[in-house]
């Protein structure tokens, strides 16, 4: 099927599709039409014949997620939107709020209905000024004509949809951590099990935790058919999907893009490819939570299970692509102190782990280890994969550990050399 939008089918080049245009375009019709007789299990099963997976970085299956959360006993409390991204490199559901946000605000909507919320949380991070502002106006807009509130289009539905600033430490993005922010206490995960918010959710209620891309597909697979999404790109991961573009590439944005495209029609004709004068060397496909490809994978299609059986993920579609003039020694170092400083420090494993990642790597980086180091370097990624409360301390080992892996001649280059062979003007991604 030749879709190439659904998320921003409509929306004005660099611009926000307001209420009535919205409207105009369909825009609500799909809570109109579930509000007036569509039966929640019925729901349920529209989502699992479109196979919408999960975009806020596992993949999970959403229909089987609302079929857990509709079977708890009792009315479900709660449905929490995470709008939280903060990863480096990873723009999409920024951009996603500002193009389009009451397609977001009609998919909470919908999943309160189906799951049987009265109240919703959309989560993002207080530094998302601009967010804010588009998302606070456009909730405003709708409850005045009716798209949420005590009565939703005169049913006797009714949802109170709440935007919640949090903090901007990243881990307040990890889903249990985002409750307990919600709840007034610090962001720190929760141990899983036993605490999965579907059983032991906000204020110990179940509670549903969508992406806000994967909540914003919900009224166009109602409206359209689960049969109509699931034909859009791949069997087992169908729809399209905001992949960030950053790095060393001519035209780096934000692109809506059937899943299964190739890395290479990414980098190569949506992005314009590498500046001239320079070649591809690395690309994180997913952001810095998942293992570097190298040119020899461009042909991969991007969705969740073509790159997990290369070794790598699809994560959050943050694609950053560096150019052979970037010294990957120095991303790696970026990117563990990165996650150094976003751990809670509530775990040992991580809150160390973490530390002596970004400690070892500097040390490689600045001419001042030994090979022994990188022995070293490989145990401590042994000893604190898969040790935390959530998927931190595992995130900065899969980065770093694949740079060695696959560049394993450059880390050698800078302990015989004794410093970087590379200019000192690291390759950063590119601003949006």
């Amino acid at each position: 099927m030749s879709v190439t939008t659904i998320l921003l089918e409509g929306v004005p080049p660099g611009g926000t599709l307001d209420l009535a245009a919205y409207e105009k375009a369909g825009g609500y019709e799909a809570l109109r039409k579930a509000v007036a007789g569509l039966a929640p299990a019925d729901i349920v099963e529209e989502v699992k014949r479109s196979n919408l997976r999960g975009r806020g970085g596992a993949g999970f299956p959403t229909g089987k997620k609302w079929e857990m959360a509709l079977a708890k006993r009792g009315r479900v409390k709660y449905v929490c939107c995470n709008a939280s991204e903060g990863e480096p490199g990873t723009l999409k559901d920024r951009h996603l709020i500002r193009a389009n946000p009451h397609l977001l605000i009609e998919g909470v909507a919908l999943a309160a209905y189906t799951v049987g919320a009265d109240e919703a949380y959309i989560f993002l991070k207080d530094k998302f000024l601009e967010e804010h502002r588009i998302l606070a106006g456009a909730l405003d807009a709708a409850r005045e004509k009716g798209y949420w509130g005590s009565s939703v289009l005169g049913s006797s539905f009714g949802v109170t949809v709440h935007l919640f600033r949090g903090p901007d430490a990243y881990i307040a993005g990890e889903e249990t951590a985002m409750l307990e922010s919600i709840e007034g206490k610090t962001p720190r995960p929760r141990q899983k099990p036993p605490y999965y918010p579907i059983q032991y959710g906000l204020f110990g209620l179940p509670t549903l935790v969508n992406n806000a891309e994967t909540l914003a597909n919900i009224p166009k697979i109602l409206l359209r058919g689960g049969a109509w999404f699931a034909a859009v790109g791949p069997p087992t991961s169908p729809g399209t999907m905001l992949f960030s573009l950053t790095g060393s590439v001519v035209r780096p944005g934000v692109y809506e893009l059937p899943l299964g495209t190739s890395l290479r029609s990414l980098i190569y004709e949506t992005g314009g490819g590498i500046p001239e004068g320079r070649a591809l060397k690395a690309v994180f496909p997913g952001g810095p939570s998942q293992t570097v490809l190298t040119e020899k994978d461009l042909d991969v299609p991007l969705d969740f299970d073509s790159l997990k059986r290369i070794g790598s993920g699809l994560g959050t579609a943050g694609v950053m692509v560096y150019d052979d003039q970037t010294c990957l020694i120095r991303v790696a170092i970026e990117f563990a102190r990165f996650y150094q400083e976003g751990s809670c420090r509530q775990c040992p494993p991580c809150e160390l782990g973490t530390q002596n990642i970004a400690d070892l790597l500097t040390k490689v980086e600045s001419g001042e280890a030994v090979a022994k180091d990188l022995d070293f370097l490989v145990q401590v990624f042994g000893l604190v994969r898969g040790r935390g409360y959530c998927d931190l301390v595992s995130s900065a080992v899969r980065s770093a550990e694949s740079t060695l892996k696959l560049f394993r001649a450059e880390y050698d280059a800078h302990i015989t050399g004794r410093g970087c062979p590379f200019p000192q003007a690291a390759q950063r991604p590119k601003a949006l």
